[in-house]
């Protein structure tokens, strides 16, 4: 357990009074201190009285089971003014509590009173104390994701202040203490939370506490440390001058030296103020003592993790029981290597010796077993005429001749679990390891290990060794991209390392350009009786022909690996079937699970079965049509999710149509769920498909179903790259229709990236093309995106012009959603020209067709341009309700990019309410949800809306920082908001 407080269910537990154990007794008590002064009896509430009984109540509570005398709980209560019946006054609070707590609860002792008699839990303060201790124990043995989770429950239990509206001296003084220690634990955890490198998210917290809190220094130190290692030096710095600025003005005083000391280093860019990290360390090498094992190979490297649990794993057969390990993985990723490395850092432990055998089991002609077995009893000291002839005879001689010793036996290269039954050990203290192609499932009791490939820093220095370290340095990055073109597979890294290293006058530069093309990768890897592609030859001899088949097609799509549902479209067969034979790949190795219902190749077995399926797919048109229905599988699917997203959109009624079917989902959950699951291989199938004419318009409407993806901020980038590749794809066809959607494919990345002439230009010609074309919708598209482009410009007249196009348009072609998607734009064109009154209508007009469509997505775009009037028209409460609504809905829809825009105008409504604390933090975390989406002039205007909220709380140098940074942005861009942020700057500078 982790030493948190739990329930039964596993969740933290809440404060709580355990039964003694009849049935028959009352419900526990639990009473919380760290808020309101609350009491319940199981899940009820109790009535704690008045203000003056809920302080006796507390005071009691507070000395945790200790008497309190009248005259002690008088002075608590009162000070020193106590009225003339407070003696009285506290007899009957407290009897008043005892009925209200039950008996055996409130005892009188001495004149005075205790609260006694309470479980475990019971006390929400005496939790928080038995939760800080264990998180500072987890922190002081090194678990800080423990430490800062225990520290996280310790901190929910407060409920706002402490001991809220408990009249009295005692009660006062206890809410100091109390908000003080919540302070540390909460400094502490910020603490944790920079050591674990969540520099950035801590921002945003520390700025609302900094001004919450302007003279405690602690946070001022954490803010700029945090502000420093997100990369933002000069706020960091400037932090520090508002701190002395304030502290010199407020008390008289300095910083603490803590905090002086950190600025200079800051200053210096001092490297120790880098995150923390721990060093793993190297694992111990055991001796190598060569027995009947072959030999290891002297350049063995890596595989620590492995060489540890194995080793393990054969330490537990000494005198216990036999030990069995099964080594499964593709041909060629080191499973003999590794297995022999292993055995003979464990020779020593098996002194009666060790034997070998290659079962020989990836070729046509496997090992006998009953010949193994006699090769083994004659190692053994056998004579050849006490050999048995029949298996079930000499595998028991086998095992009598084992009783009693200690002997490693290793069974390299199995063909499978029925191979390798006769020839295992029967005894503890004996041990075996089996190499296999084959996952041993049905090998009972057998510790089974899958090898994958090499990591990167481990496929480098095998490399290096093999090549020599002089070759290697001078063309660190050739080398890389040798080992990730061999997909980092140990006998592809071989191969190449040795061609490479008996040939003198190649560069390592020379060998990664010819292992740069795919087709001839293969062909490049062999070197003597070395070959990658002859070691997966004998894998797929071995298929039955209906898992050729899906080994052939399943390695045609681009995309980091396939799901089950996709991979049945490819082979045309149903889900059920489709598992098994994917499996059944599986347990070959030839086919990786990549988690349940997900399935990849190796990139050298990928390329070994697309050279397969040219070979031998008869006829050739099989793999057209393979991904032809994986393509249309895609874009159904997707174009269902859409339709789920956006009810009434019509867009899907605007799609290619296809012939394979979709999934359907009984929810956008689902829906959602699979559209970010599945974002890597969609885009990656729709670049695949940019060079097929047949294919082309479909990846491109495939995209635009898809377009969350750019939205969202998750894959961005490659969904702007997929969009360029179908667009380059789309003008050599030269069909204006499938250019025009091209064309807005890009042009929405761009729009969502912040770069507005792009984006323009393109659907510019988006409406051209598609005019010329009749495909009515993209004209509409494109004009809407055009009103907003020049919105963004302050282009406001020609933005009013595309606007009102765009509403006609959507109008004629029954589109309600498009319609108010260009009214919400269009309330922003008024808004921006001072005309209120109809912004707040527009923006009503729009999000009321959202509503009764039941477009929530979209309806947050609604209620996001709404909250924008709402604040320009000074109804702050209505705009902060309205943009809360939006950011819970992005939020849910994980549209990164609109919910940091949300946080965005809700730090301006903060401003406009004079909340500046929490306008800063607003903006903190837009900037923080945006990072790396939606462009530099997005950027600049949530800078510069921070710097407002900055010098709101005293923060001026601070906010200067973010101006000036807001003013680059502007001024690289030639945006008009540049004059605007040099007014802001003016005032300062002058001061």
């Amino acid at each position: 357990m982790d030493g948190v407080p739990r329930s039964s269910a596993g969740e933290p537990r809440v404060p709580e009074q355990r039964r003694a154990g009849s049935p028959g007794e009352q419900d526990p008590l639990r009473f919380s201190l760290l808020g309101p002064v609350r009491a319940w009896r199981g899940e009820a509430q109790l009535n704690t009285g008045s203000p003056q009984q809920r302080a006796l109540l507390a005071a009691l509570l507070l000395r945790e089971g200790r008497t309190a005398t009248a005259a002690e709980l008088i002075d608590a209560l009162w000070g020193e003014e106590p009225p003339s019946q407070a003696l009285a006054a506290v007899r009957t609070y407290a009897s008043r509590l005892r009925k209200v707590l039950g008996p055996g609860i409130l005892a009188s002792e001495s004149g005075g009173y205790a609260v006694r008699g309470l479980g475990e839990g019971a006390l929400d303060a005496a939790v928080a104390q038995e939760l800080a201790a264990q998180a500072e124990k987890a922190r002081s043995a090194g678990d800080l994701c423990h430490a800062r989770e225990v520290l996280g429950h310790a901190l929910a239990l407060w409920d706002g202040e402490a001991l809220a509206g408990v009249p009295g001296p005692y009660a006062e003084a206890q809410r100091v203490r109390l908000e003080e220690w919540r302070l540390q634990l909460l400094e502490s955890r910020l603490d944790m939370d920079l050591e674990q490198g969540c520099h950035a998210e801590a921002v945003s917290e520390l700025t609302a506490l900094t001004a919450e809190h302007p003279l405690r220094e602690r946070l001022r130190e954490l803010l700029m440390l945090a502000l420093y290692r997100s990369g933002r030096q000069a706020e960091a710095l400037a932090v520090y001058a508002d701190t002395r600025r304030l502290l010199a003005g407020e008390l008289g005083v300095d910083p603490r030296p803590e905090l002086s000391e950190l600025q200079q280093r800051i200053l210096t860019a001092d490297p120790a103020l880098a995150e923390p990290s721990v060093p793993v360390p190297e694992p111990a090498v055991a001796p190598v003592r060569p027995a009947q094992l072959p030999a290891t190979v002297p350049d063995f490297t890596g595989r620590a993790a492995f060489v540890s649990e194995l080793s393990e794993v054969l330490a537990s057969a000494d005198g216990r029981v036999m030990a069995v390990s099964a080594l499964a993985g593709i041909g060629g990723v080191g499973k003999t290597t590794l297995a022999v490395h292993v055995a003979h850092q464990a020779r020593a432990a098996f002194p009666d010796g060790q034997l070998y055998v290659d079962l020989q089991g990836a070729g046509s002609r496997a090992a006998e077993p009953e010949t193994v077995l006699g090769s083994f009893l004659r190692a053994l000291g056998t004579a050849d005429s006490a050999i048995p002839d029949s298996l079930q005879e000499r595998s028991a001689l086998y095992r009598s001749v084992l009783d009693g010793r200690r002997v490693l036996v290793l069974l390299d290269n199995a063909r499978d679990a029925a191979q390798v039954r006769p020839l295992l050990p029967g005894t503890e203290g004996c041990a075996a390891l089996v190499t296999s192609r084959m996952r041993m499932v049905d090998l009972a009791g057998a510790h089974l290990v899958d090898l994958d490939v090499m990591s990167p820093d481990e496929a480098l220095q095998l490399f290096t060794k093999i090549v020599g370290e002089e070759r290697v340095a001078s063309e660190r990055e050739a080398a890389l991209d040798v080992v990730a073109a061999c997909g980092f597979l140990p006998l592809a890294i071989r191969i190449a390392a040795s061609r490479l290293a008996a040939r003198r006058t190649w560069t390592v530069s020379v060998l990664a350009a010819k292992l740069a093309d795919e087709r001839r990768r293969l062909d490049e890897l062999q070197a003597g009786d070395l070959a990658v592609k002859a070691t997966f030859e004998l894998g797929y001899g071995q298929l039955d022909p209906p898992q050729q088949r899906a080994f052939r097609l399943l390695g045609l799509a681009d995309g980091p690996d396939i799901s089950l549902a996709a991979a049945a479209a490819v082979l045309d067969l149903p889900v059920e079937e489709t598992e098994d034979l994917l499996e059944s790949l599986v347990d070959t190795s030839l086919l990786e699970s990549a988690a349940p219902g997900r399935y990849r190749y190796h990139d050298l077995v990928r390329l070994y079965a697309r050279a397969c399926a040219e070979r031998d797919e008869q006829p050739p048109s099989e793999r057209e049509a393979a991904m032809s229905r994986v393509l249309d599988f895609y874009l159904a699917t997707a174009a269902g999710v859409y339709a789920i997203e956006r009810p009434g959109d019509r867009l899907v009624d605007h799609l290619a149509s296809t012939d394979y079917p979709g999934l359907r989902f009984a929810d956008r959950t689902a829906a959602r769920d699979w559209l970010y699951t599945e974002a890597n291989c969609l885009l990656a199938l729709a670049r695949q498909s940019a060079g097929r004419p047949a294919t082309l318009r479909r990846a491109i409407d495939l995209l635009w179903a898809a377009l969350d993806i750019s939205e969202s901020g998750a894959n961005s980038r490659e969904y702007e790259q997929t969009a360029r590749a179908l667009l380059s794809a789309a003008r050599e066809d030269g069909r204006p229709e499938v250019e025009a959607r091209a064309l807005m494919t890009l042009a929405h990345a761009h729009l969502d990236g912040g770069r507005f002439d792009l984006a323009d230009q393109e659907a510019e010609e988006v409406v051209r093309l598609a005019q010329q074309a009749d495909d009515l919708l993209p004209v509409s598209w494109g004009r809407n995106a055009r009103g907003v482009i020049a919105l963004y410009q302050s282009r406001n007249a020609d933005g009013e012009e595309h606007l009102t196009y765009a509403i006609e348009h959507f109008r004629a072609l029954g589109d309600r959603p498009g319609e108010a998607s260009a009214l919400c734009n269009l309330s922003r064109i008024h808004l921006a020209t001072g005309r209120t009154q109809s912004a707040v209508s527009l923006a009503q007009e729009g999000m009321g067709i959202y509503d009764a469509m039941g477009n929530s997505m979209r309806g947050a775009n609604g209620r996001y341009a709404l909250g924008m009037a709402l604040t320009q028209s000074g109804q702050l409460e209505w705009a902060t309700s309205r943009l809360l609504e939006a950011l819970e809905v992005f939020r849910d829809s994980r549209q990164r990019l609109w919910e940091g825009m949300t946080l965005f105008r809700l730090a301006e409504v903060d401003i406009a309410g004079r909340r500046f604390a929490q306008a800063a933090a607003n903006a903190e975390m837009a900037l923080t949800v945006l990072r790396g989406i939606g462009g530099e002039w997005r950027r600049g205007n949530v800078l510069t809306v921070l710097g407002q909220a900055l010098t709101g709380i005293g923060q001026t140098d601070r906010a200067q920082v973010c101006w000036r940074e807001a003013l680059c942005i502007y001024e690289e861009l030639a945006a008009p908001e540049a004059t605007a942020v040099r007014a802001l700057l003016t005032p300062v500078q002058a001061a």
